[in-house]
C-alpha cells in the first residue's frame, strides 16, 4: 500500500444553527481545507461525506457549494464514528492507489434533525430501550459502576469536564468557551444520577473536512506533510456479551491493530483526541487506548497528565464536552485538531514538539445497544 498524507483541514464553527443547511456547513469546512492547501477544487478525485440524520446525497450537496464535480461520490453512515469511516475510505482509495486526491467530510445539523427536541421512542423489538438503556442512561449505570469498583466519585467526572472546558477556552471555534469549576458542575442540573448537565456533551450543528494524498503529491504541497500511519475500524462491541460494562473489548482490539499498524508504542502518542459525549468516559477511554494500566484511568486523570501541559494531553481541544458533538462531523475534526498540534499550529493549546497524535472515535446507537458500537482509530505523525 502506497503512502497516505494529509495536507488539507477545514472545520466550520460549531454551533446551534438552525437557519443553515447542512451542505452550507459542510461547504465553509471544505472550503477552508481547499484553502488550507492551495489546490483548485478540480483537484479532487474522490470523495467521502458522512452525515448520520436527514442524509439524502450529502457529499453531492457539500461539493456544489465549491464547485467540486463529475467525480466518484460516496455517501456513509455509522453513527457518530461516520466522520473517521469516511476518513478511513478516502485513506483506502488513496493506498490502495485507485486514486492520488481525495477529500473526507464530517457534517451534521443537530438542531434541524428529526430528533430535535424529541424524544426517542424504542423500536418494537428494542428490549434495552424499553428498559430505558438509552443515552445518558447507559453511560450513568457505567459511571456507578465505575464509583462502585475502581473508587471513581461524581467529582472525578466533574474533573474531566472541567479539563475540557478549560480547554475549549483556548479554542475559538469551540461552541462553549466557558470555564466551569468542579462544584459548579456538580451542582448544574441533574440528568442521569450521578451525570449532570455539564458533564454531558451538547447538541451541535458543524462539519470538518480533510483532504488527503498520495505522498507523492503532498511533497509538491508541502515540505512536512502529516503522515497516516494508521487507520482502524472494528464494529460489533455487544453490550450484553460484554463481561465488564467498564471494558471494552472492541476498543482496546481496534487500538492495539492501530499500533501495530503505525509501527508504534502507547508511550510513544504525543495528544490524543477522544469521544467523550460523557464525562466519565474519557476515564474508560484512557485504558482502552493503553494510555495507562487497566483500572489506572482515576489515576492518570488525577495526575494531570491528560491536561495541555500534561505528559499526554487529551482533547486538547475542548472535546465533544466543550466544543460540541455533531455526530458525523466529531471523527473528522478530531483528526484534523491533531493535524494542527503535529504542524505546530495549535495556537494556545498547541502540544510542545508534538510528532505522533491519535484520533479515537466511537459511534453506535441512541437506543438498542444489541446492535453494538463502531470504534475507530487514526494514528498521524511528522
Amino acid at each position: 500500500m502506497r503512502e497516505v498524507a494529509v495536507i488539507g483541514i477545514g472545520q466550520s464553527v460549531f454551533g446551534k444553527f438552525p437557519n443553515r443547511s447542512a451542505a452550507s456547513l459542510g461547504g465553509e469546512a471544505v472550503a477552508a481545507a481547499l484553502a488550507d492547501c492551495r489546490i483548485p477544487p478540480k483537484d479532487i478525485q474522490v470523495t467521502y461525506a458522512a452525515r448520520n440524520y436527514d442524509t439524502n446525497c450529502t457529499a453531492q450537496a457539500v461539493c456544489k457549494e465549491v464547485g467540486i464535480r463529475a467525480l466518484e461520490m460516496i455517501n456513509v453512515e455509522n453513527a457518530c464514528a461516520g466522520g473517521s469511516t469516511a476518513f478511513r475510505g478516502v485513506w483506502k482509495e488513496i493506498a490502495d492507489g485507485r486514486y492520488d486526491v481525495g477529500l473526507a467530510i464530517g457534517v451534521e445539523s443537530m438542531t434541524t434533525s428529526p430528533i430535535a427536541g424529541k424524544l426517542i421512542p424504542p423500536e418494537k423489538d428494542d428490549l434495552d430501550g424499553h428498559l430505558g438503556m438509552t443515552m445518558p442512561s447507559v453511560f450513568a449505570m457505567v459511571a456507578r459502576r465505575q464509583m462502585e469498583e475502581y473508587g471513581a466519585t461524581p467529582a472525578d467526572f466533574a474533573l474531566v469536564s472541567v479539563k475540557n472546558h478549560h480547554h475549549g477556552c483556548l479554542n475559538p471555534q469551540a461552541q462553549y468557551k466557558k470555564e466551569f469549576s468542579v462544584e459548579e458542575i456538580l451542582n448544574s442540573r441533574m440528568i442521569c444520577d450521578p451525570i449532570t448537565l455539564l458533564m454531558c456533551c451538547p447538541n451541535t450543528d458543524g462539519a470538518a473536512a480533510a483532504i488527503l494524498c498520495c505522498m507523492d503529491v503532498a511533497r509538491r504541497h508541502t515540505t512536512k506533510p502529516v503522515k497516516v500511519l494508521a487507520s482502524t475500524l472494528l464494529s460489533g462491541d455487544y453490550e450484553y456479551l460484554q463481561e465488564d460494562i467498564c471494558v471494552s473489548p472492541v476498543g482496546t482490539k481496534v487500538a492495539k491493530m492501530a499500533y501495530e499498524m503505525a509501527g508504534v508504542d502507547p508511550k510513544d502518542i504525543d495528544l490524543v483526541e477522544m469521544h467523550d459525549a460523557f464525562a466519565n468516559e474519557e476515564i474508560l477511554r484512557y485504558e482502552d487506548l493503553m494510555l495507562c494500566e487497566p483500572t489506572k484511568g482515576l489515576e492518570l486523570l488525577r495526575s494531570g497528565a491528560t491536561k495541555i501541559g500534561g505528559r499526554i494531553p487529551v482533547n486538547p481541544s475542548g472535546g465533544l464536552l466543550a466544543l460540541g458533538h455533531p455526530l458525523s462531523a466529531s471523527g473528522v475534526r478530531t483528526i484534523c485538531e491533531v493535524v494542527l498540534h503535529l504542524r505546530g499550529e495549535a495556537g494556545e493549546r498547541q502540544t510542545p514538539k508534538a510528532t505522533v497524535g491519535l484520533a479515537q472515535m466511537l459511534g453506535g446507537l441512541v437506543t438498542g445497544l444489541e446492535h453494538g458500537v463502531n470504534a475507530s482509530i487514526h494514528i498521524l505523525a511528522r
